[in-house]
């Protein structure tokens, strides 16, 4: 196996850098599906960390799926497609195609989630978004409490959607947003991102009390697309054409 491309350093975990090393080797194909993995001894001497951080590693890998051991014979690859668990790599979303790529599939994912929950949201839950949207607009607009009251009226649109399996996966991605937040709230004066972005959450919190499924849908579909360009992602043609 060639030696890793970056020098893994002591910023992060040791183990961490070595589980990302081996997944992007995984995911891209240049280690097959099937293929044996290294011993622990050979992974530790050729990527130089001890071999307590190799196993910590593979641990991990097993963990995202990627890998799995065959009782005497070793660790082995599992193909990306085969594997049953479902893993966001932060380290892609410093590439802004990969970025593009996530705020694609939010703008499919939470547009119909909101379609859904201007059909299906309660009394309770429109109050608790307007509260969400209090804490966003309030004192701490430009600081940590306003990121999680976002998120929190993102969560609940998922919820009030009544599907088990959306709010599950809008809960995943939550520590994406979180981060892709912060990113855009560095693009530009924080305040007029601020100021953007209440403005499309109150335009969304309407059109939920409206009971417009449509109008709500494309109200977050709108804000979504607009926090992928103020994150720097590299949205794919279709999508930037509805924002241009």
């Amino acid at each position: 196996m060639k030696k890793p491309a970056f020098v893994i350093g002591q910023s992060e975990s040791l183990a961490a850098r070595v589980a990302d090393h081996l997944s992007r080797e995984i995911r891209s194909g240049r280690i097959e599906p099937e293929t044996k993995l290294p011993t622990e001894h050979d992974l530790s001497r050729d990527l130089g960390v001890s071999r307590n951080v190799v196993r910590e590693a593979l641990s991990q890998l097993r963990a995202d799926g990627l890998v799995y051991v065959r009782q005497g014979a070793g660790t082995f690859a599992l193909a990306p497609e085969d594997s049953k668990v479902i893993r966001l790599d932060p380290l892609l979303l410093g590439e802004a195609s990969d970025l593009g790529q996530l705020f694609e599939l939010r703008a499919i994912l939470e547009t119909q989630a909101a379609y859904l929950a201007a059909t299906r949201i309660s009394e309770d839950g429109l109050t608790i978004l307007e509260d969400a949207l209090d804490r966003m607009r309030g004192s701490e607009r430009t600081r940590d409490d306003s990121v999680h009251a976002d998120l929190e009226f993102h969560r609940e649109i998922s919820k009030a959607t009544g599907n088990a399996y959306i709010l599950t996966f809008i809960t995943y991605i939550g520590g994406q947003i979180r981060d892709t937040t912060y990113l855009a709230r560095k693009s530009a004066p924080i305040d007029i991102v601020v100021e953007e972005t209440i403005g499309e959450h109150e335009a969304i919190l309407e059109t939920l009390g409206a009971r417009d499924p449509v109008a709500a849908g494309e109200a977050m579909r709108r804000h979504v697309l607009l926090s992928g360009a103020r994150a720097g992602a590299e949205l794919p043609d279709h999508l930037m054409g509805e924002i241009s």
